[in-house]
Parts: structure tokens; sequence; C-alpha cells
């Protein structure tokens, strides 16, 4: 543990470090829209889907199969091109909403075969109470088991490390080459099922019940065909099947209306009414949605519980957010000395060089590094007599004895408390070199010789560069973003400034990160926020979105509802906005599916009762060629429209930041208008091509 570690609990990590936005890699490898294997057997699925126990889970296009259903019966009975032709598209209605689907489901399938040959049988070294290691099939293994595994064996389980530290390979869960640390006794004691141990030996209790591994779990949720409707979704579900019941009797009285006044109406024609009439291209492509969403969250390795985890995200207000790793790189590099009581800068770098000697962490280098560059005062060789003096929690120190000397370097007010120790007075300006520095955003470190303090030494923490602006347009969104952090007050307000957030907790604890998570759900709103440790599963659990990191505890990924593979927190940014996304992509194109019927109105309406009531062809502003081709056409259109809107289904509609009524102005105009031209544009072209064709 470091010096400035006391200040920021959190341990600087490379994998912390990573740009804000990755490529998918690892379980989620990306693929191409219509994959051929996906695409060939999403066909297949679109067939299979035509059981009517599938089929009246959506209600919308099981009253399309019905209608399906009658329209052949009376193309059997009054056989004729007109009828077959109608009964043949309402039948490519239902297989493109079945194919929709399919896709989606396709996707997640194809990552779960991907993790399920991770799940290959393997042997597990157990041991028994007297501590024999006996070999058995991981399979057999059942929680509170105790396994042994060294270097080349691959962990039997989920588990948490009891004994012993490895380097661990999990490039099979998350794609990242490096290996990572996992050592017994900390935040990063929890180990995966599938890894593998690539050097030293460990004993790893298992966590995980029988059949329900992280693996296990990952699968489950990869796949489409498990997945449950979100409230929302449940909800829009309701309403089109609400529309949908609203014009049945609608269209069914039509049919005594039209022989009331003369006007003989078919029944294949007010079955094409009625689909027309409801939403069908919504309603086809909404499962689509759902899964599609998380499927783009798997593709950036997050894996989330659940479809309400991902919608929920995209309704978030408060972005809680670890200040290390996430708004800052994570590593604090030493940028400057500030001599106090006489001393010279030249005179505190060999000083704050020397007691930095033993120091492998990454600021005790980058002193090193910093006097070396200064002044070139290079590493000596101390000789035998020498002794390095390590930190700990309780002195909040580290240093050198050697030669006579005591060397220390620290915080502040544990420098200056050894220093009044050694018979010595800190000089008054230490205080406020110490308090500029945190004011600046800094951590100040004291450097002391004997009873003498020779100054400060500046640790800047960087913030990455473009987390601004990416704040900025969490700010445009309606989003509150709040810095979590273990350092003081006053450079939490210099970090948080710099930044760009809206505000900060400092000196964070489980219990503060608690009461501000309640304090925002009380006001209406909803929260998310990261973490790793046992320490941040209360808060986990609380947060409408609780992202816990891959390395961290088996207490902390259970509390949350997304487990991101690649440990980087800085992605619960793009997790709230694949969130937004989603909701996005389902108001546009409920958007665009309600207004193309109105295009349809004009073409079938018209149609049904032209020859007895001639004063409506004036609707007929689309001049079609009779009211045969304006019935097929509209039908035609509606069928393709799925297949054609299926791309934007899976991809999503292109996320920009905005604020709630910008982005509303945006659908109505693309979606909404444009949702209101275009059928008019194809159904008049898909009836000249019938015309063209002579059909009709």
């Amino acid at each position: 543990m470091t010096d400035t570690q006391a200040r920021d609990p959190q341990p600087p990590s490379t994998e912390l470090s990573q740009p804000i936005a990755r490529e998918p890699r690892g379980v989620a490898q990306a693929r191409s829209l219509f994959d051929r294997a996906i695409l060939r057997q999403a066909i297949i699925e679109a067939f299979k889907k035509f059981d009517p126990r599938v089929q009246i889970k959506n209600p919308v296009m099981f009253v399309v199969l019905i209608g399906t259903v009658v329209s052949l019966i009376e193309a059997i009975v009054h056989p004729g091109l007109f009828a077959w032709s109608i009964t043949a598209w309402l039948f490519g209605t239902v297989v493109f909403a079945n194919f929709a689907e399919a896709m989606a489901e396709g996707r997640g399938k194809a990552q779960a075969d991907t993790l399920r040959k991770m799940r290959a049988e393997t042997e597990a070294r157990r041991l028994d109470p007297q501590g024999t290691e006996e070999r058995v099939p991981a399979s057999s293994l059942t929680k509170g088991d105790l396994v042994v595994c060294e270097a080349g064996d691959l962990i039997p389980s989920d588990g948490d490390i009891i004994e012993g530290i490895a380097s661990v390979d999990e490039s099979a869960i998350t794609g990242e080459s490096a290996p990572v640390i996992r050592e017994s006794g900390g935040d990063r004691s929890a180990v995966t099922g599938g890894t593998k141990v690539l050097s030293d030996r460990i004993v790893v209790k298992i966590t995980a019940e029988r059949g329900n591994t992280f693996i296990d779990r990952m699968i489950s949720l990869v796949e489409g065909a498990s997945r449950q409707k979100t409230p929302n979704e449940i909800a829009l579900t309701i309403l089109l099947a609400v529309l949908t019941i609203v014009f049945l009797p609608v269209v069914v009285v039509l049919e005594p209306f039209g022989h009331y006044a003369g006007a003989g109406v078919s029944v294949v024609v007010l079955v094409a009414l009625l689909v027309c009439l409801i939403p069908t291209t919504i309603g086809a492509l909404l499962s689509a949605i759902g899964i599609a969403g998380m499927d783009r969250l798997v593709q950036r390795n997050v894996l989330a519980m659940s479809g309400r985890a991902v919608e929920a995200a995209g309704d978030v207000q408060t972005l809680l957010l670890d200040k290390t790793g996430t708004i800052t790189l994570g590593n604090r590099m030493a940028s400057a000395f500030y001599p106090v009581g006489g001393h010279s800068e030249e005179e505190l770098a060999a000083a704050a060089q020397l007691s930095s000697l033993a120091d492998e962490t990454p600021e005790g280098r980058s002193i090193v590094v910093l006097a070396k560059e200064r002044f070139n005062i290079r590493e000596r060789d101390l000789g035998p007599d020498h002794t390095f003096v390590p930190f700990t929690a309780q002195t909040r120190m580290s240093g050198l004895d050697v030669d006579h000397r005591q060397i220390r370097k620290g915080a502040a007010e544990a420098v200056k408390r050894w220093v009044a120790e050694q018979g010595g007075t800190p000089p008054s300006e230490l205080d406020a070199i110490v308090e500029r520095v945190a004011r600046a955003g800094s951590t100040p470190l004291a450097v002391a010789e004997g009873g003498d303090v020779l100054g400060v030494v500046e640790l800047k923490d960087v913030v990455k560069q473009g987390i601004r602006e990416r704040f900025d347009a969490m700010r445009q969104m309606g989003i509150r973003t709040v810095m979590i952090t273990g350092d003081n007050p006053l450079t939490a307000a210099a970090i948080a400034e710099e930044a760009g957030v809206d505000d900060y907790l400092a000196e964070a604890t489980p219990e503060a990160k608690m009461a501000l998570i309640r304090s925002e759900q009380e006001g209406g709103k909803l929260v998310a926020m990261t973490g790793d440790g046992t320490n941040d599963a209360p808060a986990l659990a609380q947060a409408d979105v609780g992202v816990a990191m891959n390395t961290g505890t088996t207490a902390a990924k259970e509390a949350g509802n997304m487990v991101d593979l690649d440990s980087n927190p800085t992605k619960l940014i793009d997790i709230v906005e694949i969130g937004k996304q989603l909701l996005i992509t389902r108001g546009a194109l409920t958007t665009f599916s309600i207004s193309n019927d109105v295009a349809k109105y004009f073409a079938i309406i018209p149609a049904l009762f032209v020859t007895t009531y001639p004063q409506l062809h004036a609707l007929n502003i689309m001049r079609l060629h009779s009211p045969q081709s304006a019935v097929l056409s509209a039908v035609i259109f509606n069928a393709l429209v799925i297949i054609a809107l299926i791309p934007l289904a899976l991809r999503g509609v292109r996320f920009k930041a905005a604020s709630s009524s910008a982005i509303l102005r945006r659908n109505v105009l693309i979606y909404g208008i444009g949702g209101l031209i275009t059928p008019f544009i194809f159904i008049k072209a898909i009836d000249l091509i019938l015309v063209a064709l002579h059909w009709y």
C-alpha cells in the first residue's frame, strides 16, 4: 500500500485507464448484422414461430395470423389471383415479424454457443476436511467446496480465493489478453470458472451452486429466447393490443354496412384492411428491439441481469462515478517539488527520491523519474547499511534509514507528527503549501529528514481527456453526475471542477453512498453507480442500475444488476447511452408505425366503397389504378416495411446526446412526418409496378 492510498482506498489499476470507447471483444465478439449462419437459423426459426402458443404472446401478430387463416379459407372457397395474393402477403407479414425476432434472438444464441464451449467438463482438485486432494468432475462441485489450482489449471467453478495469490488469464471471459492478479483477503479475491491460472498456487472456496455458475448465468442472459419483457414493453404491448381490439369491431361492422349500401365487401379485403389499420410494424419489431438492446450491451462486454435493468439505464437521472479510474487516469504522478524552511528544490528532490527507491507503485516510480529529469539525480548504491521503511495504514508514511539519516514521506499530518516526535518544529509555510496543492486537485506528500521538514511533493491526478465533454453531453440529457472519492473535500472540489461534474461526495464511506442514493431516489430520480468491493454491495443493491466490476467480489456482483466483464468503470456512461438508445428506438419505431397507417387509410377505404359512393374517389389522392391494386399495394407495403426496418431495430436509432424535448422533436420530424410521407411514395410505386406487370 502506498502513501496515497491512505487518502483514496481504491488501488490504481491499469484496467481502469482504458479509453472511454472500446470495440466489442471477448465473449461478445462483434458479428455482422446479417451473419450467414445466424440468417439461415433465423429463417428456420421464423417458420417454427408459427406455433400459436408462441404467436399468442404477441397479440398484434396473432391477429394477423388469424386473418391469414381466414383469408386462406376464403381463397380456397373463392379462388382468384387477388385472394391468393393477399393471403400470400399476409403470410409474409407474419414470417417477416417472426424473422425479425429470430434474428435478434439468433445473435444472442450465437454468443451463448461461444460460452458453452468454455463450459467444457474439467477436473477439479477438491480438498477434503483433512486437507487431502481428490480429483473430481467440476460438475460435481457444490457450494462451500475447497479446490486447489496451480499454474496451468482451469478454475473449475466460481469462487473466492481464501489462500494464496496468482496471476489469472481471464481472456476467455473478457477478451483482455493481459493477465490479472487475484489474491485472498481483498476486493480482488473473486475468480470465475473457466479462467486459467498462470502462476503460483491458490485455494478457492466455491461460491456457486451447481448449474448456477457465472458462465451458466451468462448463457441464460445472452439468449434472447429466455428474455423477460420489461415493464415499459409490457405496457406498450397492452396498448397495441387495445388498439387492435378497437379496430376489430370497426372492420367487422363494415361488412353489414357495405351489404346495406349495396357494395359487396370481400372478406379478404376486410382482413387486409384490419391488418393495415392495426400497428403491425411496431408489433412485429417490438420484441426484436428489446432483445437487440441487451445484445448491444453484451457487445460492450456488459451483462444485464434483466431487460428491466437496461430500460432503467435509459431513464437514469443521476450517475454516481468513482473518481479513480473513471474520471481520472488513476495513477497519480509527481509533477512538482515545493521546498520549505530555506531548503532547495534539489535537496528536496534528492531526499524524496531516496525515500521512494523501494516504492514500486506508479506514484513512487514517478518521484524517482521526476528527480532524474529535473536535476539528473540518479539512483545510488546505498550499501549494506540501510533499511527501507514500508508504508502502513497506521503511520501513513514510508521512507529510508541510511547512514544515520532518517527520511520519511507521506501524508502531511503524519509527517508533522513524526517531525514533532523527533524534536523538530514544522515550518509555518507547510500548511499553506499543502492547502494550495490540495485546492489544485492534487495530492500533497510531505518529505522530512529527522526533525526537519524539507518540503512537499505534488502528485497530480490527471483527468481523462474528453471526460468533460461526456459530462456536458450527460447534462444536456438532464442527467446529474456526482463524483465519489475518498479524497479530502479540497482535492475533490478541484477535480470535480476540472472534470465538469455537477457535484461530488468527498471522503466517501459506504454509509455516505447509501445516504446519497436514497436522497436522490426520494426525489423521484433513478440512480446508477459502479462498484467492485464488498463495501460497495449495499449501494449497488440500492441503486436502480448497479454495475459490478467482474474483477470485484462475489458480494458486489450478486448485489448489482449488471456485470462489466472489462471492469472499466467509465463504461457506466456507455450503459446509460445504450439504455437511452433502446428507449429512443422503441419510441421512434412506434411513431413511424402509427403515422404510416394514414396512407393505408387513403388506399383501402376509398377502394372499399368507391363503386357505390363515387365521391370517395376524391380520397384516392395517390391515384391508385384500381380498388384491387390499391388494397394489394397497401398490404405489400405493410409487409415489406417490416423487413426494411429490421436493421434499424437491431442496430438502434443513432444516439446523439440531447435534451428530451430535442429528441422528441427529432423523432417527430424524422419518424413522424417521415412515416407519414414515405408510405404514400412506396404504395404508389408498388401500384405502378403491379400495373406494369399487368397483374391489375
